[in-house]
This record gives C-alpha cells, sequence and structure tokens, in this order.
C-alpha cells in the first residue's frame, strides 16, 4: 500500500475512544497519526501500521487498493 499525508487508515484495534480511523499526518519509519474520535496524535512505526492496517481511504474519501 502507498501511504499519503491526509489519508485515513482503519486499524484492527479500536481507540480507548472507540474509534478505529487515524488521519496520517507524517509518513516515513515512522508515522504520526491523529484519532478521528478524539483528535489524540500518536507515532507509530511504520512497520506496526502496515500489519495492523484494515482499510485506506485517501483524503477525499474513496477507498485505495
Amino acid at each position: 500500500m502507498i501511504y499519503e499525508i491526509g489519508d485515513i487508515v482503519k486499524l484492527k484495534k479500536q481507540h480507548p475512544c472507540g474509534s478505529q480511523e487515524w488521519e496520517i499526518l507524517r509518513v516515513g519509519a515512522d508515522f504520526r497519526l491523529k484519532c478521528m474520535g478524539c483528535g489524540h496524535m500518536i507515532m507509530v512505526p511504520r512497520k506496526l501500521v502496515e500489519k495492523n492496517t484494515r482499510g485506506l481511504k485517501s483524503s477525499d474519501g474513496n477507498l485505495k487498493p
């Protein structure tokens, strides 16, 4: 998968606020993700994001392959 800034990624486990969707703010060896539910920001290693991704939407709302 190709990850870009502004994309929405759906992860396997949900955040304690109940949301499973995260906005990508930074791409590289680490990802900076912002929770779409509560706005909490985290840094996650790229390998972990690639392993736990269940869906990816582009910034315009369309699903990415």
